[in-house]
């Protein structure tokens, strides 16, 4: 087997709406190519000795080129997941193995349907990754859950995992790491898995990562260099107009700028 191509197609009941769907599925998930979420699709371990470059690239349809659309290609060795909308009202996504040994799967014949099974978990591995990115929209009452100290059914208190704080929005010491991880368990983000010292995220857990880091990326960090020249015009006019009212209250309060 030289090469053996997985697809599967997800047709939409409202065609005039998949293409505004799929472009900001794409916009989302530009980085499915890093080696640390190449891992997660391909179940594979990427180490910094693994061959391969690891990237996401955009590209234009071979096939019907005026169509409009973008092809995403994520690579993995000599491998690729490739996804597209198709005549656009489908989103197909196709897994293509043109060496069977980088998914450990022998290349004769009678391997075809291992191979098979093992291209089909990796585009179902690549949707779940999607979905998460995509359901990061947190209640209220979730919210306050993780934002807020809370206690269990044994009386066991949870303390909070507030934004912002830097032992939930930044890497720690391992000697932190006992703690913290009983906080993520109490709170639901993680589960421990039976007999190890392996944690795996929750549901839950997916979305509040998910959240955190398009909050921090997205928002937090381009209004905290909105000063800067490189920020867009609008957002630097409307800190100064900011600026300017803030100036305006202290004059009429008659307080003296802080040194």
């Amino acid at each position: 087997m030289r090469q053996v191509e997985v697809s599967r197609t997800i047709v939409f009941d409202a065609p005039h709406r998949a293409r505004s769907f799929f472009e900001a599925l794409i916009a989302d998930n530009l980085d499915l190519g890093r080696p640390e979420n190449v891992e997660i699709i391909f179940g594979r371990r990427v180490r910094c000795d693994t061959p391969g470059t690891f990237r996401t690239a955009i590209d234009r349809p071979v096939i019907d080129p005026d169509d409009k659309g973008v092809v995403v290609n994520i690579f993995y060795k000599h491998s690729r997941v490739k996804q597209y909308l198709k005549q656009g009202r489908a989103m197909r996504i196709e897994t293509v193995i043109n060496c069977p040994r980088d998914l450990r799967c022998n290349a004769r014949l009678p391997n075809l349907a291992e191979l098979q099974d093992k291209a089909r978990a990796i585009n179902r591995r690549i949707l779940e990754a999607e979905r998460a990115g995509q359901g990061t929209v947190l209640a209220s009452p979730a919210f306050e859950r993780i934002a807020h100290p809370t206690a269990d059914a044994d009386g066991r208190r949870t303390p909070a995992l507030r934004f912002g704080d830097p032992r939930v929005t930044a890497p720690h010491t391992p000697g932190q790491m006992t703690y913290d991880l009983r906080r993520l368990r109490l709170a639901g983000l993680i589960r421990r898995i039976e007999r190890t010292n392996t944690y795996v995220l929750t549901t839950d857990g997916i979305k509040f990562a998910v959240f955190y880091t398009k909050l921090h990326n997205r928002l937090l960090r381009p209004l905290m260099a909105a000063d800067q020249a490189q920020a867009p015009a609008q957002l630097r006019q409307a800190l100064d107009v900011i600026s300017q009212h803030v100036d305006d209250y202290i004059s009429r309060a008659r307080l003296g700028k802080a040194a």
